[in-house]
């Protein structure tokens, strides 16, 4: 299985016998790419085909029954040589759709992101050393989260890291250093985000002081998630995600996705221009149309699948600037409301279960698919999108590159898949 060092992060794949894509600069002259190390592949599974070489032994025939399944049986990791050719045979269905333009790291939920060049994949979130997204959060005395809809002013908290320092700072206030592991003498508490409970440690005095103080409206505390504490279970809010699927203080799911021209559609009807940061994605996409996102169902980043679980709406969080702190209540979503709400859709909200599924709404969205890890993938769009395109561009369109796919799996110690700007 090659590594795809040195490739540029385009999504999706080449078929077999067709010309590469030009690799085309990221910001900055840099060009996006992802890596997984072999410690990572032989932990997820995802490339059995190791096994024979590293025990010494002949790579295991294939039976023609087993080419057949094994596309289909790829997430059961069957260590054998098929899973690998399958893959090889799909390739031929996935197309280059856009280039990973932007990466970013969220540390407090609600605080202004960190953008990285590099980011660790985990079923988690993206991990950038020891930032990790949206692994430290706000409560008040009763143990509920706190986020920028009860808060606008968190979005003008900005963090940065060295070594095992975090740093919090905002205008006008003495910056807060906070350790990034925090002592395991500190309290635990059980918190709730959207109705489920998650546990975190506590900070100390000194980190709720400095969010009381800056807030000025009532006490709060800052907590921090460990690996080893109890997480969410999304499948409890949205029978979408799976009963294995866990986060830490995400809404629903540990990853995001926007592409640059939704954005630049949306501010194309606005008075007053929003920004990338309004939104908060993990994952900004640059080379595609206008809500193209609509139609992935799969995304597969270098050695990186993964795939779509819902389109996220859109909430009044949006409507914060965040530069000022202030919450206008309107923009964008008056507008979202006018161009992206569908006839009577059904969006599934954090903590919007009822009995027999999830409650209507009519909330826009902005075509940011909620992702969770998968097994097997690429870049796969709805059949009837896929058609009406192909229509359009028959004859005109050269397939992506192709890499190697490897999974999303949990945290194991090792290496996940690595996406580099």
């Amino acid at each position: 299985m090659r590594r795809a060092a040195g490739k540029g992060s385009g999504l999706g794949l080449r078929a077999p016998g067709s010309a590469p894509r030009p690799h085309l600069p990221g910001p900055g002259g840099r060009r996006p790419e992802l890596q997984a190390s072999r410690a990572a592949r032989w932990a997820m599974g995802a490339a059995g085909s190791w096994a024979p070489r590293r025990l010494g032994l002949p790579a295991p025939s294939r039976p023609a029954w087993l080419a057949r399944a094994a596309l289909g049986l790829a997430a059961a990791a069957l260590g054998t040589v098929a899973w690998r050719r399958a893959r090889s045979r799909r390739r031929g269905r996935l197309r280059q759709v856009g280039t990973v333009a932007q990466l970013w790291i969220y540390p407090v939920k609600s605080c202004k992101g960190v953008r990285v060049s590099a980011a660790e994949c985990t079923a988690l979130g993206l991990r950038c050393g020891h930032l990790r997204d949206r692994f430290w959060l706000v409560i008040n005395e009763k143990g509920n989260m706190v986020t920028a809809r009860q808060e606008p002013r968190l979005v003008l908290i900005s963090l940065t890291c060295e070594g095992d320092v975090l740093t919090l700072s905002a205008a006008y206030t003495k910056d807060l250093l906070l350790p990034i592991k925090t002592p395991t003498t500190n309290a635990v508490y059980k918190c709730r985000v959207h109705g489920l409970e998650v546990e975190g440690r506590d900070c100390g005095e000194a980190a709720a002081q400095w969010i009381t103080s800056f807030l000025k409206t009532q006490p709060y505390r800052l907590v921090h998630f460990e690996p080893h504490l109890r997480p969410r279970y999304p499948h409890q809010m949205m029978d979408v995600f799976q009963p294995t699927d866990q986060i830490a203080y995400a809404d629903a799911s540990p990853f995001l996705v926007l592409s640059e021209a939704s954005l630049a559609d949306l501010n194309s009807r606005l008075e007053k221009k929003v920004k990338m940061t309004n939104f908060r994605p993990s994952i900004v996409i640059s080379g595609c149309d206008a809500y193209a996102e609509d139609s992935w169902d799969e995304i597969l980043i270098g050695d990186v699948i993964l795939k779509r679980v819902m389109a996220c709406s859109r909430c009044i969080l949006t409507t914060v600037d965040p530069d000022t702190g202030v919450m206008s209540g309107k923009e964008p979503l008056e507008t979202l409301k006018s161009v992206r709400t569908k006839r009577n859709p059904v969006l599934l909200l954090p903590g919007a279960t009822e009995a027999g599924g999830g409650r209507r709404s009519q909330e826009p969205w902005l075509c940011c698919p909620l992702l969770s890890s998968s097994a097997d993938g690429g870049v796969r769009p709805s059949e009837r999108r896929r058609k009406r395109e192909e229509g359009r561009q028959r004859g005109g369109e050269r397939e992506s590159q192709a890499d190697s796919a490897l999974s999303v799996e949990p945290d194991t110690g090792l290496n996940p898949g690595i996406l580099r700007l």
